[in-house]
Formats: C-alpha cells, structure tokens, sequence
C-alpha cells in the first residue's frame, strides 16, 4: 500500500551551488508539504551507513566520499503518492535524459552529482526518514 511520505536529499553539489532555495520552490510547488528538514553534514561513517545497500557496488567508496564532502538538506515530504510523483518530479538519475523542467534536469551536472536524492519506495521512504529525523522532529 502506497503511503503519502517520501525521503529527498539534497546533495553537497547542490547545496554548494546554493541551489536550496530553486529545489524547495520547486517541491513546494509541485504540491509537496515539507513534514521535516534539516541542514547538515555527514560523516563519513553516516554516509557508509545510509549507502550500507550499495556496499558491494564498484561506486560505493566515491558516494560514500561524495556524501560526506559538504552539507546536505534532508527532508520528509508529504504527497498524495508522494513517492511515484517525487520521482516523476526528480527526474532520471542521468541529468542528460531526464525530463525538461525536472529538478536533475536543472540543478544536476552528472549521474555522480544529480543534485537530489529520491526515494525508491515507500519501505525505503521510512527507513531514510527514520535515519535522519526522530518522530519529535516531525510535524
């Protein structure tokens, strides 16, 4: 069953490019309630952990280093099938065949720095938001 909350980052490149501001406006007006966020930065043990699904890929070490390179905003979103419309929202993971008008489209420079994070289902919804934000933390 299809819940109404999904889990986004935005990334070090983005959020280096002081591209917070054009990403919120978008989400917002795409009809996404933030139901939590905040402003920080992951170690790199943190960042090992959260990519802990993609350990045994080649590509683990640099996302792992790319994540822990600079800031980040973590947010919960709240949506009506949040997690398909956010994704629809994103755009591909390849800046180059993502949709016109999509967040990566516009903010991202490459696969390896796509300026968001998307969840990919509602189970790993939770279990993101869970990492990042505790239920007092929620409204």
């Amino acid at each position: 069953m299809a819940t109404n909350r999904t889990f986004t980052m935005i990334k070090p490149d983005a959020v280096a490019k002081n591209y917070i501001g054009g990403i919120l406006k978008m989400i917002n007006d795409a009809g996404f309630r933030v139901v939590a966020m905040k402003y920080t930065k992951l170690s790199a043990e943190a960042a090992g952990k959260f990519y802990e699904v993609h350990k045994e890929r080649p590509f683990y070490g640099e996302l792992v280093q790319y994540m822990s390179s600079g800031p980040i905003v973590a947010a919960i979103l709240e949506k009506e099938n949040a997690v398909a419309d956010f994704r629809t929202l994103i755009g591909a993971t390849n800046p180059k065949e993502a949709a016109e008008g999509t967040i990566r489209k516009i903010y991202a420079e490459s696969i390896a720095a796509n300026a968001v994070h998307g969840s990919d289902s509602d189970a790993n919804a939770e279990i993101e938001g869970n990492f990042y934000f505790s239920q007092l933390e929620r409204y």
